[in-house]
């Protein structure tokens, strides 16, 4: 208690005890998170908005800035390009694994039959004929990042002419299709979507044309699709969110800040290059230079002209004058510093590997063997979306077309669950090495940890197909069943170095380059 508080309990103990609660809510105020405290050089932004929320006020203009910058930067193509090679490649590996039996044997036949129509399928799957099956993987995973979210419509009633003998096809919808505007709280439709009351999606508004297209289209000419028969690529950071949000959206304004700052730099460079000129006159000696030009006629010190050629002597100045070149001081020296120092923010930002978009590979062994495997654990994730909410729902509807137009038939003790869990192969990781990964390989296979199959997969292949050509191949070396599986004796080669060797050696090996380098400079 404080000596005013104390004089005045006696008399006035109400008040005091007022003023002790107020001093006592004054202190608890006082205390916070250093953090949050808002000054005017750390202005705290934010708000507790719902995802929704934050989009709507995005509405599209993430999605145009995005599509602007795919269309404009070499940059934004470059980071699109390096996800999409990494996650779906030149396609998705598919391979049928039903099985039959207590003893769960693969269905040889069966698997066969599907892997035959899906390959019939996969030629064109899409409802215009024109996309193969690997490029309309492209084209959806580029606009699941680069828009945010993209929809499939399955098509199974004969409404549209099948590329295939499965009567099954894919309508491609990018995210305009659906009304961003479109609320409507009894119905709870949100950015054009219908959910039920636990937030699951229930159907889609969809326009019939594309709304940005040269016709005008009426908000009026939409029709409803059931969400059973719509496939809804989105990329999210936050739950409850509706809509996607662009892969982009962390780094839009440096990429933009980039693209001008580089423009900026070009243009200096190029005239730095026109090598322009000017004449420097002496004030003092404005008086002579004008007697000297007038010679009894109208003309001044500034009539004149000149021609710059190689090799030329110039003698045509006059007295005061002497000879500038505007020196700009470009190519900047400190460009790609800057520049390698924004890439790698916005590979942070992007999930994706510096040296990939700034097609810089001047790394040791090591330094690239850990970018990879970093970078590699996230297209595998996102592969793992499009695992669950692309492939294995357009398989299953496969299959399904398949059996109803009577293209297969499940023999006895097939297990039909095993009929829609293919398995579903990502590109494989590339290689830095290939010596060192062929051998952890067989390192792998002879000690027990993979099997063979399990390699073949994780490198693209079939096993069976691989089976088959090896026993058509009369040169196959592969070991005897019961054997411990080694490399081939004319395969072997002398033990490479550790790591820290390699590296060292990489170490002196740039620095002898870079120093060759500034000898020729």
């Amino acid at each position: 208690m404080d000596p005013l508080s104390r004089w005045l309990a006696p008399l006035f103990p109400g008040w005091a005890a007022a003023r002790m609660a107020a001093q006592a809510r004054l202190k608890a105020a006082q205390r916070y998170y250093e953090a949050v405290s808002i000054t005017a050089q750390r202005p705290r932004r934010g708000n507790s908005a719902s995802a929704d929320s934050v989009m709507d006020n995005a509405r599209g203009n993430l999605r145009q800035f995005a599509r602007w910058l795919d269309e404009n930067s070499d940059l934004a193509v470059g980071i699109l390009d390096d996800l999409v090679t990494n996650i779906v490649g030149c396609g998705a590996g598919m391979e049928p694994m039903a099985v039959k039996g207590p003893e769960r044997e693969p269905a040889t036949d069966l698997n066969r039959q599907l892997a035959d129509l899906w390959a019939e399928f996969w030629q064109a799957p899409e409802v215009t004929g024109e996309l193969p099956g690997a490029e309309v993987e492209r084209l959806l995973c580029r606009s699941w990042l680069r828009d945010g979210e993209v929809f499939v419509h399955h098509i199974t009633k004969p409404i549209a002419p099948f590329s295939s003998r499965v009567p099954y096809a894919l309508e491609l919808l990018e995210a305009d299709f659906v009304p961003w505007d479109m609320f409507q709280p009894k119905s709870n439709v949100t950015h054009g979507i219908a959910k039920d009351g636990w937030g699951r999606p229930v159907g889609y508004w969809a326009y019939r044309q594309h709304p940005g297209g040269n016709a005008w289209i009426p908000s009026s000419d939409m029709i409803w699709l059931p969400a059973d028969q719509v496939l809804h690529l989105k990329f999210v950071r936050r739950l409850h969110q509706t809509r996607g949000a662009s892969l982009f959206h962390a780094v839009l304004s440096r990429l933009d800040d980039l693209k001008d700052y580089e423009e900026s730099e070009r243009i200096a460079a190029r005239v730095a290059a026109a090598l322009t000129a000017y004449i420097k006159r002496d004030s003092a000696l404005s008086d002579v230079v004008a007697a000297t030009t007038t010679d009894g006629e109208d003309s001044t010190a500034t009539d004149r002209s000149f021609s710059m050629s190689p090799g030329l002597v110039f003698d045509g100045l006059l007295p005061g004058e002497d000879v500038g070149v505007i020196d700009p001081k470009r190519p900047n020296p400190n460009l790609e510093t800057f520049r390698n120092a924004m890439l790698r923010a916005v590979a942070a930002g992007t999930g994706t590997r510096f040296s990939s978009i700034a097609k810089n590979y001047n790394g040791t062994y090591s330094a690239q063997r850990q970018e990879l495997v970093e970078a590699v654990t996230h297209y595998r994730r996102l592969f793992g979306y499009l695992r669950v909410k692309l492939y294995l729902p357009v398989w299953r509807q496969f299959v399904d077309a398949s059996r109803l137009a009577g293209l297969i038939r499940i023999p006895a003790g097939v297990d039909e669950a095993s009929l829609y869990r293919p398995e579903v192969r990502a590109p494989n990781m590339p290689w830095i090495d290939p010596s060192r990964e062929v051998k952890a390989f067989a390192m792998m296979v002879e000690n027990g940890f993979r099997s063979r199959w399990q390699i073949i997969r994780d490198l693209g292949g079939d096993p069976a197909t691989v089976d088959a050509q090896l026993e058509a191949d009369p040169l196959d070396i592969r070991p005897v069943p019961g054997q411990p599986a080694t490399m081939s004796s004319s395969t072997e080669k002398p033990e490479a170095k550790d790591d820290e060797e390699n590296d060292e050696e990489d170490d002196e090996v740039n620095t002898i380059q870079k120093k060759s380098d500034k000898e020729a400079a």
